[in-house]
């Protein structure tokens, strides 16, 4: 299918081949028949791309703070890679459309195939002839509506919440700034609702455009016209509210703002416009300054968005889905008309042309659709035990799969998201003996990205297919963590070495059901991604240690910081707890150190389990105490780690430095440039047992044990014990 993306890096627009997205489970597929341009939002977005990099920080320094974080984090090398990566990739555009339902997802029962439906959402309503659209972010389209019509039900829904804010009561007054195409449909959704409306914007055009659909007047910031026409409907007392629909730099709609609004007004900030509030104004007329959410009461938060959960509706009256249907149900009964808001409709082969066009002013408009091929017309105690699945293997031992010697070994990867195109694939991409297959993803464009970038032969969104491939050696296993044991298991059985980044398993039942893939297939060509014990520096400290002989003490501060809102890391109803997500990174470390697995499991919390502080008991008596905060300093370093035994100490800060005391003190050269957290070494340790079919880099026992300990964490959380880890036989 094809799809429009722009590359924020070089600025370039393109109309791209990209694989069908999969139909998920909670959502539907559907077919574009129209969707909509927002010039204001998309156009904001296509100028950005085309400023030096120096502009784009300007423009974005909520961006660049992060970016400093994250060098302070992992050094200069991986972040330049993690920015540019992001910056030179393909981004969709769009985000409002009208289609026909092709492919229904499990869970899915009050639309069906054939039937028309409204969808909104930056990730899902893309300018694309497919999308799959989640149940919460379609509505479907009451009859007689036009599909043109039905794809503004985005727009829509913003400039329905908007009102919604402001709060406007029959008989008020209130003032728009900004008639775009936002500042248009608040107009008429005002009208609608019994308020006069004075619109404010400097293109005469767009003034007479809203008088015709219900303003009592319109005019320039600069006419008095303007103040003429709210004195007059207000008996010089100011409107009753301001709605905020303008872009750009300049401050003169919040000061026009305060200057015609009444005393105790309501001033609502829907577009994105600059907002240094002149405070004596806004002070002494005590007003009321509200900002506007997107589509409404849902939006950001992916338990509603992505699965599903409604707001009941005694709680939440308008959410965004209640939004886009009322919005449609307007359209729909002629109380909204958006037939004289189109400017120009577009072919989708024309996509780019008209991006162009209207970037450089050659194609003015209000609002443009695109009009895709098929919709050319209308239409205390101790705790139980928890058990570590016993690793079994057939009686006729390891089944490699097998594969012709001295071609390359050929890999395909499910998941290209950030950690998969920063950390795994420039490795891979620059790997003598690796031919990089197929990427397998569930949206298009990711899939697209990675093709494109590292250089993979194909680009799909059909998994089986590529399970089904015997020509392929190893699968990667780079998803969400919810994901990652029915991936692994499946890839499992279908003869493939497997690598799949942390966490192995979510629950003891997932990890069971690993374990018995690898017996019923005779598959045991399984490494999970923990790569830290490959660190160089860590490597180095370790031999430089040397052998003990009396247990250990290890003591591993993980200052894992604060997570930002919306990150898919807090989801813990569907992706489990932050520590099962990662902790097993620093269970595997302690374990490689002490050369052993953990027989128990002690974990306490500080109240709303934000800090953990996790006892690892060994079968030598050693033991490992890993404090995982997320309450410190981001300043301070992330990892620090000291082994103490026969009088002697590693220290490990950051991956940045290490030291050994002992008879001799030996101390590391400080790593000028980035923290090798041993990434790369574990790719070839991975790759050579695949090549080879030698033993794995990591010991089967060893990976389950690690997931086994991991879990008990939560486990012994509940039960405030010790959790013994007994392996059954």
């Amino acid at each position: 299918m094809r799809q429009v993306v722009q590359n924020y890096k070089s600025g370039e627009l393109a109309v791209l081949d990209v694989p069908v997205p999969g139909c998920k489970p909670g959502g539907v597929l559907v077919r574009s028949a129209y969707s909509l341009i927002s010039t204001g939002t998309e156009l904001m977005k296509v100028s950005e791309a085309g400023m030096s990099m120096l502009g784009k920080a300007r423009s974005r320094p909520d961006q660049v703070a992060k970016v400093m974080q994250s060098v302070a984090t992992n050094g200069v090398p991986a972040t330049y890679r993690k920015v540019m990566g992001k910056l030179d990739s393909y981004t969709p555009l769009g985000y409002s459309l009208c289609g026909v339902v092709e492919q229904v997802g499990t869970g899915i029962d009050d639309v069906k195939v054939g039937d028309l439906v409204a969808c909104a959402g930056n990730e899902h309503a893309l300018h694309a002839e497919l999308n799959w659209v989640p149940k919460h972010l379609y509505t479907p389209v009451p009859d007689g509506l036009a599909p043109r019509h039905a794809a503004f039900g985005t727009v829509g829904s913003i400039a329905m919440q908007g009102v919604r804010q402001g709060e406007p009561q029959l008989g008020e007054v209130a003032l728009v700034i900004g008639l775009g195409l936002i500042g248009q449909l608040v107009v008429q959704l005002l009208t609608a609702s019994g308020v006069r409306v004075v619109g404010v914007d400097p293109d005469p055009a767009r003034c007479e455009l809203a008088e015709r659909l219900g303003a009592a007047a319109c005019g320039d910031p600069e006419s008095a016209a303007v103040e003429a026409a709210v004195a007059e409907l207000t008996d010089g007392h100011g409107v009753d509210q301001v709605y905020l629909a303008a872009g750009g730099g300049s401050n003169q709609p919040v000061e026009l703002a305060a200057r015609l609004c009444r005393d105790r007004g309501r001033v609502v900030d829907i577009g994105k416009c600059r907002l240094d509030l002149p405070w004596n104004a806004y002070y002494e007329k005590e007003l009321d300054v509200r900002f506007s959410r997107s589509y409404g009461p849902g939006r950001y938060d992916p338990e509603y968005e992505l699965e599903g959960r409604d707001y009941p509706i005694g709680y939440v009256r308008w959410t965004e889905r209640r939004n886009l249907a009322c919005f449609l149900d307007l359209l729909a009964r002629g109380r909204v008309d958006v037939e004289p808001l189109v400017s120009h409709i577009a072919d989708f082969d024309d996509a780019v042309e008209t991006y162009q066009r209207l970037k450089d002013g050659d194609l003015k408009a209000v609002a443009v659709l695109f009009r895709y091929p098929e919709h050319s017309g209308e239409g205390e105690a101790e705790a139980p035990a928890v058990a570590v699945p016993a690793v079994k293997r057939p009686g006729g031992g390891v089944s490699t799969p097998a594969r012709v010697a001295k071609t390359p070994v050929r890999l395909a990867f499910v998941g290209a998201g950030n950690y998969a195109t920063s950390m795994l694939l420039p490795h891979l991409a620059q790997r003598d003996g690796v031919e990089l297959s197929t990427v397998v993803t569930t949206t298009a464009l990711s899939a697209a990205n990675a093709q494109r970038k590292f250089g993979f032969a194909e680009a799909t969104t059909d998994l089986d297919a590529v399970l089904g491939d015997k020509s392929i050696d190893a699968v990667f296993v780079v998803t969400r963590h919810s994901s990652h044991a029915e991936l692994t298991r499946r890839a499992l059985l279908a003869g493939k070495a497997v690598f799949v980044e942390k966490p192995l398993a979510l629950t003891e039942d997932d990890l069971a059901g690993v374990l018995a893939a690898v017996e019923e297939s005779g598959n045991d060509r399984l490494q999970v991604g923990f790569n830290r014990r490959f660190a160089p520096l860590l490597q180095e400290a370790r031999k430089r240690f040397g052998d003990r002989t009396g247990p250990a003490s290890l003591r591993y501060l993980v200052n894992a910081g604060r997570l930002q809102h919306g990150s898919w890391y807090l989801q813990q109803g569907t992706e489990g707890s932050r520590f099962a997500g990662e902790g097993g990174h620093f269970i595997d470390t302690a374990s490689w150190l002490l050369q052993a697995d953990p027989v128990s499991v002690y974990a306490t919390a500080t109240s709303g389990n934000e800090d953990l502080q996790v006892v690892l008991r060994y079968p030598d008596g050693s033991t490992a105490t890993i404090s995982y905060v997320t309450t410190g300093s981001p300043g301070f370093p992330k990892e620090t780690l000291d082994l103490v035994a026969d009088g002697k100490v590693l220290r490990l800060d950051d991956f940045v430095r290490a030291s050994v005391y002992g008879r001799k003190r030996w101390v590391s050269s400080r790593l000028p440039k980035a923290r090798d957290k041993g990434q790369n070494a574990e790719l070839a340790a991975f790759i050579k047992a695949v090549r080879t079919g030698g033993p794995m880099p990591v010991p089967l026992e060893s990976l389950a044990a690690t997931t086994a300990a991991t879990l008990a964490v939560q486990a012994g959380l509940a039960g405030g014990a010790p959790v013994t880890l007994a392996r059954t036989r």
